[in-house]
């Protein structure tokens, strides 16, 4: 079966595939295509997954500290003294 294209503009970009991949037709360049685009696809984990990765991997540090004091921290850090 072969590929017919309807509209001009995804013909146009299907033979620019084709020839950047130097793919022997345009019914290949278009099978590389997909199945590239697919592969991009399921390798992203969605947004919801990925933040809980790090909601996890934050609860496993344990409780927060409400002592701790993130600008004398910062300034330890940076070698700056402790101004009040």
């Amino acid at each position: 079966m072969s590929l017919y294209i309807r509209d001009d503009e995804v013909d146009a970009l299907a033979r620019q595939l084709q020839s950047a991949i130097k793919a022997p037709t345009k019914t290949e360049a278009v099978r590389i295509a997909l199945k590239r685009e697919l592969e991009r696809t399921n390798a992203v984990l969605p947004l919801r997954e990925r933040i809980k990765k790090f909601q996890d991997a934050a609860r496993a540090l344990g409780p927060r500290d409400p002592n701790f004091d993130m600008k004398k921290f910062m300034d330890e850090g940076w070698g700056e003294p402790d101004v009040p």
